[in-house]
């Protein structure tokens, strides 16, 4: 039973969900990334969420609108650290593949999302 209005928004719960996949991920990072990419990557994507979340608690449409752009952002950090996850051979180009794509698709959803807000 969902209470907040943002448990309903299915950008919210694919943004859980991306997340969560995220952090399982990089447990095959080395443990030198572990303050480094690793800490970068989970708190941008779950960045993703949290401001999705803080924006639909908002009063007003500008502020939803204000919170989804940073959600996107965070979303452009996660893509970022996902290319230097490839490039420096921590995940597979399988793995990079089906996130990266998640990450455009949701990222999408945002956009439209926001479209409509105005």
């Amino acid at each position: 039973m969902s209470k907040f209005k943002f448990e309903k928004l299915l950008i919210w719960q694919k943004a859980m969900d991306l997340g969560e996949e995220i952090n399982v991920l990089i447990d095959n990072f080395p443990k030198k990334e572990y303050y480094n990419l690793s800490s970068q990557l989970i708190r941008a994507v779950d960045s993703v969420a949290l401001n999705i979340s803080e924006g639909a608690i908002g009063q007003s449409n500008p502020e939803q609108n204000k919170f989804l752009g940073y959600s996107i952002r965070s979303l452009a950090e996660v893509v970022t650290c996902l290319h230097k996850a490839i490039r420096r051979k921590y995940i597979s180009e399988e793995q990079f593949n089906k996130y990266y794509n998640e990450s455009f698709h949701l990222m999408n959803m945002m956009i439209a999302f926001k479209r409509n807000l105005k």
